[in-house]
């Protein structure tokens, strides 16, 4: 008799929440980037410690995250994490009515950090679920599917911020009403997760019992160690990279719009978002025909070629090559992902944790950016010349991860059971 195989249905369009609560909470951040560097009087290298206070929690919690869902699975720490990551919205309200002083920006910060220890433990839990939820050699088309969700809702928050607050003219104190929204709404969500059946599953391997393995799990579980997988270590360092680039165009368009004295400034934050959803579309059936490491070696040589044309084309046709950079994105995340933690067997929460610490890449490259503009800059504010010129960073980056793409996932896996064929 054939074994029925489970609906992941109900389960995936949770999940599927759960990346638009993470999108909306970094889409957000992306938009006060502008607003608290007005607002504070800040250098860009300061107002880009926005996203390193989010993403530095990747860093510091990604390890501990995988040793709490290790103890109480992925539903708990799904709810614990939503509920963190309303507390730090809720944190948001008093640092937006501290204005007038630098206590303020502090504030938001550690509110910033706060909310990104929750995004910690939700990224831990519900990337490896979507990989598990079903049949693996769709997983990146699944990823692709929540990556819609997440995207949407990156556009959206500034898009929603931005009904209270004039990014030409902010009055930080408006920013408590939507930060307060957002909580109760994320706040909410988690109440209602605790009374809803979200089951537990197991990555191939993982349960100690079981007999049926393939040869490429059974030689993952024979190492005695997580750092005996180059591949793993490698594709760290390329979702560590692709963070980076992924996040960078997001957080400084409505920056480089300014700049450029383009009208609505805002309105510009579509592009990237609007390239990626794009992207997933298509990619949902490109994936059908081509492997997921041919897949991706194609996306990045799009994105080299949009980097390219976004350095040297006058900057009010370059801030347009932001879609062709979201599109090549919407693979990459997914991809990536599969490609590094399919065949851990037991080690699969373990490198989950380590992916996700890699995502702290979110933090470190707008960082850099923003000091290279500060360095680069002649007069009070950056030029857009000064903004083309820093995108730059994009170009090592990309060739990194065509490498791993190519070579870097195949390294000290056993060629007859590469997952890329």
């Amino acid at each position: 008799m054939l074994k029925q195989q489970p609906s992941y249905l109900f389960p995936l369009l949770i999940i599927g929440v759960a990346f638009f609560i993470i999108g909306f909470g970094v889409g957000i951040n992306g938009i006060m980037v502008p607003i608290l560097e007005e607002t504070f009087t800040l250098s860009k290298g300061m107002s880009y410690l926005i996203l390193t206070a989010t993403f530095s929690a990747f860093l510091i919690f990604g390890i501990p995250a995988g040793l709490v869902i290790k103890k109480i699975g992925y539903r708990k720490s799904l709810i614990t994490a939503l509920f963190i990551m309303s507390i730090g919205m809720f944190m948001f309200i008093p640092s937006a009515r501290m204005s007038t002083s630098m206590s303020g920006f502090y504030l938001f910060l550690m509110a910033s950090f706060i909310g990104g220890m929750g995004n910690t433990l939700l990224q831990t839990a519900i990337n490896p679920y979507v990989t598990i939820c079903g049949p693996h050699q769709h997983a990146t088309q699944r990823m692709c599917g929540m990556g819609i969700m997440n995207q949407s809702a990156w556009y959206l928050g500034p898009l929603f911020l931005s009904l209270f607050i004039d990014v030409k003219n902010p009055v930080l104190s408006h920013a408590a009403i939507p930060f307060g929204l957002a909580g109760g709404i994320i706040a909410l969500f988690a109440f209602v997760m605790i009374f809803v059946a979200l089951p537990e599953v197991e990555a191939e391997g993982e349960e100690e019992n079981t007999s049926e393995t393939s040869s490429l799990v059974e030689e993952a579980n024979r190492k005695k160690s997580i750092w005996h997988f180059p591949h793993l270590i490698l594709g760290t360092i390329a979702l560590f990279l692709y963070v980076g680039v992924e996040t960078l165009p997001m957080a400084s368009v409505i920056d480089f719009a300014k700049s450029i004295g383009l009208e609505s400034p805002v309105s510009y934050s579509v592009f990237g978002p609007l390239g990626m959803i794009a992207g997933y579309i298509v990619s949902i059936f490109v994936l059908q025909i081509i492997s997921q490491n041919k897949a991706i070696i194609i996306s990045v040589l799009i994105a080299l070629s949009s980097s390219v044309l976004m350095i040297f084309l006058p900057s009010q046709v370059a801030i347009y090559c932001l879609s062709g950079l979201g599109f090549s994105h919407s693979i990459m995340w997914g991809s990536i992902w599969v490609l590094t933690i399919s065949g851990l067997g037991k080690y699969t929460k373990s490198g989950a944790s380590m992916l996700v610490v890699a995502i702290v890449g979110g933090a470190a490259l707008p960082l850099l950016f923003g000091i290279l503009l500060d360095a680069l800059k002649t007069g009070e504010t950056a030029a857009p010349a000064d903004f083309r010129i820093a995108y730059l960073i994009f170009i090592p980056c990309y060739l990194y991860i065509l490498f791993y793409a190519c070579i870097g996932h195949k390294i000290g896996r056993n060629q007859k059971n590469t997952l890329s064929k």
